[in-house]
């Protein structure tokens, strides 16, 4: 799984984690490294040290010797005193020639061990290009654990005159149990460590995303056509407090942007319905234009069918002017806001009212107690239930059962009114402008009846949503707040 897959909270406590873990994989590898370094700085000194003692007694041997002081002479000088300084230092040495050859051993049978009689030209060669005429090799004979280090040694003239060769064991048994010891408690330390580390992660990754997620669900929730409520956060950090204050700040520029954009809306809404009442009352206008170029050229008082040609050009007059009525009152009742009244009504009455004008006995009404009140007026919700039920019946098909259902209900604080047809449906490219202004299905009509209803709905504080199925019915839900 690809870290950028996780969330923002499982990276921060993953990465916690992890930092933990390879903080204490680096702090033992530190540990063992200092271990193997001080280890190493120990032998050093301690080979250094047995090698300043063995030469400060071989320099006294050579001060108090009776014998000529020479390389050919040492086997001679040191025939006894090499035991007794070796005993006395508790260290194995050997003495050898300027030229590598094995002069004396402070073993006794130095014939049947494995001491190398001359010393190898390589280790010869870098012990005289050496300045501090010091060499130290690793025995390869006995194994890594071994050294023997080679040293020029001089007379009291500081003129060379034999090389030391001091044999050497690293023994880090005690010290390696020691670590071994001391890592297991490093170990256990970690342990708990790490268990503290996943909870310390897991509350501190809760901690930082919590003021995230606040945010994060309130730009969730942000809408363009809503009320969006700012973020308080209280003891947030400056980053987040950053980020709130951005958010706000968008949230300023949304609203100042929905206000322009319902004003720019408005004002198109209004344009596209003066182009169509304009368009509507120029169709009635052309025929009464014809009828009465027709009734000029063709009036004759000496007729004697005048009175019934008067009468025959009067009803096609007056139907036209009907027709422009209608339309005149369907756009002003558009464009009238229904007036908040706030009566105290019994919406299951003033329901029941409303269908008595209808005659279909497939109208049926239900409802969940005799008695719910709200806050509206009284002429509108008759508006709002005689327009949907009238929508209902003119979506039956003649082929089906006519079936219409109104029901009234409570739902926490809210009156619910459901109408429910089983006509044709609404066909779902038509879902989105089932709203809107002059959208009609039908072949007469403003297409002003579902915007007025919804206008007069939202006035109140209230919604309006449906549900379809082309070819099985209808169902829009109204709810507004109770009193």
């Amino acid at each position: 799984m690809s870290p950028n897959s996780l969330s923002l909270r499982s990276r921060i406590f993953v990465y916690m984690i992890l930092l933990v873990v390879v903080a204490s994989i680096l702090i033992a590898a530190v540990t063992i490294y200092q271990y193997n370094e001080q280890s190493r700085d120990y032998h050093e000194q301690r080979l250094e040290r047995k090698e300043s003692q063995l030469l400060s007694r071989i320099d006294y041997v050579l001060r108090q010797t009776t014998y000529p002081v020479s390389t050919d002479n040492l086997p001679l000088i040191f025939k006894d005193k090499i035991y007794e300084i070796s005993n006395i230092q508790n260290i194995e040495f050997n003495l050898y020639g300027l030229e590598g050859t094995l002069l004396k051993s402070s073993r006794p049978s130095f014939e049947s061990d494995t001491i190398n009689r001359c010393i190898p030209a390589e280790i010869l060669s870098d012990l005289w290009q050496s300045v501090e005429k010091r060499v130290v090799v690793k025995n390869e004979q006995l194994g890594a654990d071994y050294k023997s280090s080679y040293i020029v040694f001089t007379d009291i003239k500081s003129k060379p005159i034999g090389i030391l060769n001091v044999p050497y064991f690293e023994d880090d048994s005690f010290n390696d149990a020691e670590l071994r010891e001391f890592l297991k408690r490093l170990g256990v330390a970690y342990f708990i460590m790490f268990l503290v580390a996943i909870a310390f992660a897991y509350f501190v990754s809760k901690i930082i995303t919590k003021s995230l997620k606040t945010i994060s669900d309130k730009m969730y929730e942000t809408r363009l056509e809503k009320q969006n409520k700012k973020i308080e956060l209280k003891g947030a950090s400056q980053e987040v407090a950053l980020l709130v204050a951005s958010y706000n700040s968008m949230i300023d520029e949304l609203e100042e942007s929905a206000v322009k954009l319902a004003t720019s809306e408005r004002e198109q809404a209004w344009r596209e319905m003066a182009k169509q009442v304009a368009h509507e009352i120029k169709n009635p206008l052309t025929p009464m234009r014809l009828s009465v170029q027709s009734f000029q050229r063709k009036f004759n008082p000496d007729d004697p069918e005048i009175n019934q040609k008067v009468q025959e050009f009067s009803k096609t007059l007056i139907q036209q002017i009907d027709t422009m009525s209608s339309i005149a009152s369907a756009f002003s009742n558009f464009a009238k806001m229904p007036a908040q009244k706030n009566e105290n009504l019994n919406v299951v009455e003033v329901i029941n009212l409303a269908l008595d004008i209808f005659s279909e006995d497939y109208i049926t009404f239900l409802k969940e107690k005799d008695e719910i009140i709200a806050k509206l007026d009284r002429t509108q919700l008759i508006r709002v239930v005689t327009n949907l039920v009238k929508n209902a019946i003119q979506a039956m098909p003649p082929e089906v059962d006519p079936k219409i259902e109104v029901k009234v209900l409570e739902e926490d604080k809210d009156v619910v009114v459901l109408i429910s047809d089983n006509g044709l449906g609404i066909l779902s490219e038509n879902k989105n402008k089932i709203f809107e202004p002059k959208f009609t299905t039908k072949s007469s009509g403003m297409g002003l009846g579902l915007p007025i209803v919804k206008n007069i709905i939202e006035t109140y504080n209230g919604s309006i949503t449906f549900t379809t199925v082309e070819g099985k019915g209808t169902t829009f839900r109204i709810t507004f707040p109770k009193a």
